[in-house]
């Protein structure tokens, strides 16, 4: 048989049934017994030539079944990349029909335009609508968001922080970059109602009082109770004094 010619010993199976192909064509179904490959089929295709009396074989192919093990579809590279894929000297190349993007003339952003009349130069593709509410929606529902631990936690919004610098442009009202060394999102955008403990407002420290000298009262004295050895002491010391006075 046709499909045990290709096939090692002992991995084809019982008879599936066959389909037509088309005029003097058929393919047969076989069961494929390889544990590699459960869930395949082989096929043979075979045909018959007008007026013969023999048919030969045309195609003998491993095929998957309706509960074959399948790879997952193939997706390009360029599609497979993920936030932080990209390395130092990497490339990552746009292509001509990104929706993100529109020509630079089409932009709507007053920034833009203010370039175009200064220099009359101008990037050759800016933000499609597109292109800004996706980043508006994954900026707002990120860790730079509102919605994060760090921005419930706050005492305060960032749009009340004097170290929030505002985005110029469309996204001026929603969205600003933290210029705070000490908070946790500096140097990155964040939302105009992201928050963090490093606002500007959190707390106001009450000054610092200069803290005046001890003062030593040593005209005053203290009464202490003396012991036994000590009254001792003091009385033959005073004995001692004493003694010359007394035979005066």
């Amino acid at each position: 048989m046709a499909a045990q010619q290709i096939a090692r010993p002992g991995e084809v199976g019982e008879h599936l049934g066959y389909e037509g192909e088309g005029d003097r064509v058929v393919t047969h179904y076989f069961a494929c017994l390889d544990r590699a490959y459960r869930g395949w089929r082989w096929a043979v295709t075979v045909a018959r030539a007008s007026r013969a009396r023999h048919v030969t074989v045309s195609e003998t192919v491993l095929l998957p079944g309706a509960e074959a093990l399948m790879p997952p579809a193939w997706v390009p590279w360029s599609e497979r990349l993920r936030p932080g894929d990209l390395g130092v000297g990497d490339l990552l190349p746009t292509s001509a029909d990104d929706d993100r993007l529109a020509p630079g003339f089409s932009s709507d952003d007053d920034t833009d335009h203010q370039m175009f009349f200064e220099y009359g130069l101008g990037r050759a593709r800016v933000l499609s609508p597109l292109g800004r509410d996706q980043a508006v929606r994954r900026w707002h529902s990120g860790e730079s968001g509102p919605h994060s631990p760090l921005a419930h936690a706050a005492p305060a919004q960032c749009s009340t922080c004097g170290f929030y610098w505002p985005l110029a442009g469309a996204l001026r009202m929603g969205f600003g970059v933290c210029a705070n060394e000490y908070a946790p999102d500096d140097g990155k955008v964040v939302a105009a109602d992201h928050g963090c403990g490093a606002h500007s407002e959190a707390a106001v420290m009450p000054p610092t009082l200069e803290q005046p000298p001890p003062i030593l009262d040593d005209l005053g004295y203290d009464l202490m109770e003396a012991d036994d050895e000590a009254t001792d002491l003091t009385g033959s010391v005073e004995e001692d004094v004493s003694e010359p006075f007394g035979h005066s």
